[in-house]
């Protein structure tokens, strides 16, 4: 008899994970508690497989050999609650398209920076003429890929949620980018949660693996040593330490191994510090990989940047305004604020993840003219940032944030969309968020 396969949520990752499942001849049953997009309903059907939305049906869940999570469910909900009371093992969809692919893995995580980077090497890998796909949490579902493609190389961008479910997927190539709070709801409000689960990525390397990590992070640095670490290490940081893989000298950004070569700093597509970072990540990974030196050089020269992140809307009347509403944690609108050459009018707020605004407090004194609080509860908002003395305004639609910040804004100035929170409470994902500050300020 078949195994049985039981997809929960059937989202991208879920409904490309069914199509693996089904392929590899498995039962496969999907079941989401909320309704199913119109494109993903279609897929399963195409492929043969039963689904059911807006309910769980123990009867048809609590028979799986083996469960395959949306990153998105939490272990709190119920009908995890109950697989794992019986032992039913629950992996991420990562996890179940590893096993189907030879094709070597690159695998980012990070609490910021990570699409950017994950972006980025896929550019440069493109741009070499590798055969190469881009998933995780950006484009196709790895699994469906994996069903449907046939690639040398994936490179793929990974929450913490994503490796709490994977226990033997193996990175060739793991990229760690930093650690700062985000996302501590999920994790009982305990930051070595948190960090345990973005160090899962290490989980299964060998000595022909590679790990590439920001080396001036003070948690990475401090958690290292706990982790068997197999694989060669590649530290990059801004300046030159001993085992520097990348570091910046004399405004060139300098490459050490396994082939030493530099670019001008000023040539990168990419401004900012941390964007500096994400190019370094990005062009260790390359070469690693045994791309060209002048390939590496002139895909990061070259690349375009990514949606919603420091994305450059339009100017109005002598106003820039930035569209940074992939900032879903306060580390990210720190960069954000940090990379401003101008006065700043900031739009924050939305569902808050346990925020602690104080790391952005002196970026806010030293750049701000004034903040826009956009939410349905801006009560700690109020409580952090009303005693700076800068103007604010309350605001529950997007439409209403951008005609505050027209007003409040100068000639010379900027307004910057970078709100520290996640989306859910007015919008239905950061994307959306994005999409209608757009809309707004083309309309002004």
């Amino acid at each position: 008899m078949a195994k049985r396969i039981v997809i929960l949520g059937a989202g991208e990752s879920g409904a490309g994970a069914a199509v693996l499942a089904k392929k590899q001849g498995f039962d496969t049953f999907v079941s989401d508690m909320s309704a199913i997009k119109d494109n993903y309903k279609a897929m399963l059907d195409e492929h043969g497989i039963a689904w059911e939305e807006k309910q769980h049906t123990e009867a048809l869940i609590l028979n799986a050999d083996e469960v395959i999570k949306s990153p998105g469910i939490p272990h709190e909900a119920p009908m995890i609650q109950k697989l794992m009371a019986q032992g039913t093992p629950i992996i991420s969809e990562i996890e179940f398209a590893g096993r189907y692919t030879n094709a070597k893995m690159i695998c980012i995580t990070g609490s910021n920076g990570k699409t950017t980077t994950t972006s980025l090497i896929y550019h440069i890998f493109k741009k070499a003429g590798l055969n190469v796909g881009l998933a995780g949490n950006i484009g196709q579902s790895l699994a469906y890929q994996v069903a449907t493609c046939n690639y040398d190389y994936y490179v793929i961008e990974l929450s913490s949620f994503q490796l709490d479910n994977m226990y033997n997927f193996r990175a060739n190539i793991a990229v760690l980018m930093n650690i700062t709070p985000d996302h501590l709801d999920r994790y009982e409000h305990n930051m070595q949660n948190y960090v345990d689960a973005k160090f899962r990525i290490l989980q299964n390397q060998t000595q022909e693996d590679a790990f590439i990590f920001w080396n001036d992070d003070p948690i990475i640095r401090r958690e290292l040593h706990k982790y068997g670490i197999h694989g060669h290490y590649y530290p990059f940081a801004e300046k030159k330490e001993e085992n520097s893989a990348a570091y910046v000298e004399d405004q060139q950004l300098h490459f050490t191994q396994p082939i030493a070569f530099n670019m001008e700093q000023e040539e990168l597509a990419l401004t900012g510090t941390h964007n500096l970072f994400n190019s370094m990540a990005a062009g260790i990974s390359a070469n690693i990989a045994g791309i060209r030196k002048e390939c590496i050089r002139e895909a990061l020269s070259d690349f375009e940047g990514v949606e919603h992140r420091l994305e450059k809307v339009c100017r109005v009347r002598g106003v820039d305004y930035i569209n940074d509403s992939k900032a879903t944690n306060v580390n990210s609108c720190w960069y954000a604020l940090q990379s401003m050459k101008t006065k700043t009018v900031l739009i924050l707020g939305g569902k808050d993840k346990g925020n602690d605004y104080s790391e952005i407090a002196d970026l806010v004194k030293e750049k701000c003219v004034g903040l826009i609080y956009m939410g349905l509860h801006n009560e700690k908002l109020h409580d952090f940032f009303d005693g700076f003395g800068l103007p604010v305004a309350d605001v529950q639609s997007m439409e209403d944030a951008v005609n505050a910040a027209y007003k409040m804004a100068k000639k010379g100035e900027t307004v910057l969309l970078s709100p520290c929170c996640a989306s859910f409470d007015l919008f239905k994902s950061y994307e959306d968020r994005g999409e209608q500050f757009k809309q707004c300020v083309r309309n002004l």
